[in-house]
């Protein structure tokens, strides 16, 4: 009753309110007469002007962050100082320590029973990472221009030199010696013009060695060890190219040499597509492609009709393609030939392979294909075996690169002045 009492209380006073009551005028702002915003449009507008100008503040911020950073950085990078191929320190140590190579040892104490080292061939070697172990020494980093020359030392006087035996002890000096070099610029985190004339000296070296050293037992060669090098090395160098000033004058040939060493890459194809039309309508790397495109397409005879066409470097960057190549088609012509009554001319299936005629017929024995008294392969589906990987030996099978070395020496090679 209490409820319903207040609700009818209610509802009287409602019904004695006037119906016709007018409405207080609203009051408008002279600013609002003149077409100015209304209070929500203003506050959205001043809200928006702030937030702009607090993004402006941040953007400001940031890039005075980045600033202090940079800053701190080239305080903090090492700059080496050492302006000798091997610091002093160094030398003393691996003296006292009997740690010299024989291509380091001063003439005439080579016998000696603790011979000494000659300051102007001992070169800094690479040294592993340890704790404790102060590697920022600005005393024991060789600056860039002495890192260039350097390599150019261990080119021209030791991987070039007609009078250092064997050539796996000088690969396995250089190697080592490179890798010292390779370290001092990572802590250094040197870049430019003398950085890109070091990694395309350092990977045209490798890649040679690739080939020259193919076969050789793995206590004196690991090629998987190269090829690790060699890969961290060109992907520095194709970085260095994408990021740092110009010019690039070899730009042309270390993209090609990419794509044919990691021939049916997908990374290296969308590398090499990626870049400008400039540089893929040139014809090293146009070549190039084309090769990558039969290697893909499986199409090992306009592949090697093709490879003719390479010079000696680039074939040391294919050649460790060639067998898988050569096997294919083999493995195509004894399914394609596979027929009792035909006979198949070794001479032109010699030209097929770019190979020599006993080599050609050797290389079919070990796939099980016949090779009859009149010189022609028996090919057989039935027949083709594949070889055990002992008895491959790739060495024997590199004419196709081998004839186009002609008078080229290996600092020529390695310097780029074919």
């Amino acid at each position: 009753m209490a409820r319903f009492y207040w609700s009818t209380l209610d509802s009287d006073a409602r019904l004695k309110r006037p119906m016709n009551r007018r409405r207080a005028a609203r009051r408008v702002s002279h600013s609002q007469r003149r077409g100015a915003p209304s209070g929500g449009e203003w506050r959205q507008r001043n809200q928006e002007q702030w937030r702009g100008h607090g993004k402006e503040q941040v953007r400001e911020v940031e890039v005075k962050e980045d600033e202090r950073c940079q800053l701190q950085e080239k305080e903090t990078v090492p700059r080496g100082t050492c302006q000798t191929m091997c610091p002093a320190r160094e030398l003393r140590d691996r003296e006292v320590q009997n740690r010299l190579h024989r291509f380091e040892m001063l003439a005439g104490t080579e016998r000696d029973k603790r011979p000494r080292g000659d300051p102007l061939r001992a070169v800094k070697e690479y040294s592993r990472p340890a704790a404790g172990k102060d590697s920022t020494n600005p005393s024991d980093l060789r600056t860039p221009a002495v890192l260039l020359k350097t390599v150019c030392y261990l080119i021209d006087d030791i991987a070039a030199s007609s009078h250092l035996h064997p050539w796996t002890e000088v690969y396995s000096f250089v190697f080592d010696r490179l890798r010292g070099v390779k370290q001092d610029m990572i802590i250094q985190r040197v870049s430019g013009l003398n950085c890109v004339a070091i990694l395309e000296r350092t990977v045209r070296f490798l890649i040679y060695a690739s080939y020259r050293l193919c076969g050789e037992p793995l206590r004196l060669y690991d090629p998987r060890i190269n090829d690790t090098h060699l890969q961290e090395n060109l992907s520095w160098l194709l970085d260095c190219y994408a990021t740092g000033p110009g010019p690039h004058p070899n730009q042309e040939e270390f993209q090609a040499l990419g794509l044919l060493y990691n021939l049916g890459s997908s990374c290296a194809t969308q590398h090499i597509m990626e870049l400008p039309e400039r540089l893929r309508s040139s014809p090293a790397i146009a070549l190039a492609l084309s090769i990558n495109r039969a290697f893909l397409e499986r199409n090992p005879v306009r592949l090697l009709r093709l490879a003719k066409r390479l010079n000696f470097l680039q074939s040391c960057a294919l050649h460790r393609h060639l067998m898988a190549c050569r096997r294919d088609l083999l493995l195509i012509y004894s399914h394609g030939h596979s027929s009792r009554n035909c006979r198949f001319p070794l001479d032109g299936l010699a030209q097929l392979l770019s190979l020599d005629t006993s080599f050609t017929a050797g290389l079919c024995q070990l796939y099980g294909l016949e090779v009859n008294q009149d010189n022609q392969v028996v090919f057989s589906k039935a027949a083709f075996t594949e070889p055990e990987q002992a008895k491959l030996h790739c060495k024997l099978y590199h004419n196709i690169v081998a004839e186009k070395q002609r008078d080229l020496t290996v600092g020529n090679i390695i310097h780029g002045c074919t």
